[in-house]
């Protein structure tokens, strides 16, 4: 065998698991993150502030149907890539192959116990944080659905739902924490680095949903920290974003002057 492949096949160095994490946010989170600051920097310097503002998310992206359901389709797949990036750099030959993103499947009744108890206290802790935001007028109007009216409506937004749980939670806690712990970094100072890093990405909704990511990123993350396991997570935040979504336009019109 030949050095080159002795080389490879050993322990990455810290700079490749540097320019390795950087590639895998590059192609996923990292530019969102970069897209979103750029997006608060629009919005703050317009004449409007922030709470006189909005956004919308899960847009419809074609008049015609079934070009729009092509389009939507596309959203969902396309960023599922680098999670079967982080999947296929992390995969271990012995069982379980996930271990090191902390997907095991040996206990799923528990996951999903912790999954739905977790959904529960951030998804209600989430509504506070963006009312008080509005209020405060740090947090843009978000709109969580604005798709036609097409049989295929709710069930786009769970499979939006499911992706942004899948990519979140994949990249942000399952890679990060095992390359991040690679490089010697401490608990906390993942933590709470992870944390800003989920808040940053959202920032084009206003401060109010960076508080209230980075809160969750700390809750998620100090509990991953104890137990290792990340599909709670993956089930608490696809409960969340599918009752945020498919709920959204019952809610808006059930509460008008609260949305």
């Amino acid at each position: 065998m030949s050095d080159a492949l002795l080389q490879a096949d050993g322990p990455l160095s810290r700079g490749r698991i540097r320019g390795e994490i950087l590639l895998v946010l590059g192609v996923s989170l990292g530019s969102s993150a970069v897209l979103a600051i750029l997006n608060l920097i629009d919005l703050s310097t317009r004449p409007q502030s922030l709470g006189h503002q909005s956004t919308a998310i899960n847009t419809s992206l074609s008049d015609r149907q079934y070009i729009d359901l092509s389009y939507q389709l596309y959203d969902i797949l396309i960023p599922l890539v680098p999670v079967v990036l982080v999947c296929y750099i992390l995969w271990q030959a012995a069982r379980p192959h996930l271990a090191r993103l902390g997907v095991d499947f040996l206990h799923p009744w528990r996951d999903v116990g912790l999954g739905l108890a977790l959904a529960v206290v951030i998804g209600a802790g989430g509504i506070g944080v963006y009312l008080g935001g509005r209020a405060l007028g740090i947090t843009v109007d978000v709109s969580a659905a604005s798709l036609g009216q097409y049989w295929w409506t709710v069930p786009i937004l769970l499979l939006s739902a499911l992706r942004s749980a899948l990519q979140e939670e994949f990249i942000v806690i399952g890679y990060l924490y095992a390359r991040l712990r690679d490089l010697g970094w401490g608990k906390w100072t993942i933590i709470l680095s992870t944390a800003v890093f989920r808040g940053s990405y959202h920032l084009y909704q206003g401060w109010g949903s960076f508080v209230g990511n980075f809160i969750m990123g700390v809750i998620f993350g100090w509990i991953y920290s104890r137990f290792g396991r990340l599909l709670p997570f993956v089930i608490a935040h696809f409960v969340i974003d599918a009752a945020l979504f498919v709920g959204y336009s019952w809610a808006k019109s059930a509460f008008p002057g609260l949305l």
